[in-house]
């Protein structure tokens, strides 16, 4: 009798670190209390690097982050949708950019506020984009040493 006991409280427990390890990756990813934030939208040229549940900084500190990547197929653009704390104020003259952690980090998204004392309201649109920039390319214009194409297949 008493090994079934320790079998249902070893089951138990691990059902119980499971629900906790769901609990925590819900919340990682902003699947989980979706009400304390507020939509916003953006179109990148490329958003290399950026998938769902990105971090969306302001000033090196994370206000939110990214809940959807579609391409738009009039423009050819990523439409990305973004989340933001509702106690954070973005002025709508913002830039938001696609940037790196450094050579060989992650990237992320970056809101820059402007100066504008309007507000985006929930839903609107950050019209100022950057979109990621290839480390690869810049690598091999560096390489190539700004040669002509010419020299360069010769």
């Amino acid at each position: 009798m008493s090994e079934s006991v320790t079998e249902i409280l070893t089951g138990a427990g691990v059902l119980a670190v499971a629900a906790g390890f769901l609990f925590y990756a819900a919340g990682g990813t902003g699947l989980a209390g979706g009400g304390d934030s507020y939509p916003l939208t953006a179109s990148f040229r490329s958003v290399e690097g950026i998938t769902v549940g990105t971090d969306v900084r302001m000033s090196g500190v994370k206000v939110g982050s990214v809940t959807g990547l579609a391409l738009n197929p009039q423009s050819f653009f990523a439409d990305a949708t973004i989340s933001v704390r509702k106690d954070i104020v973005v002025p709508d003259d913002s830039t938001i950019i696609v940037a790196s952690e450094g050579l060989l980090g992650g990237a992320f998204v970056e809101i820059q506020p402007g100066g504008s004392p309007a507000n985006l309201e929930p839903g609107a649109e950050i019209e100022d984009t950057q979109g990621a920039v290839s480390v690869i390319s810049l690598l091999m214009k560096f390489v190539g040493g700004g040669q002509s194409d010419e020299t360069a297949t010769e």
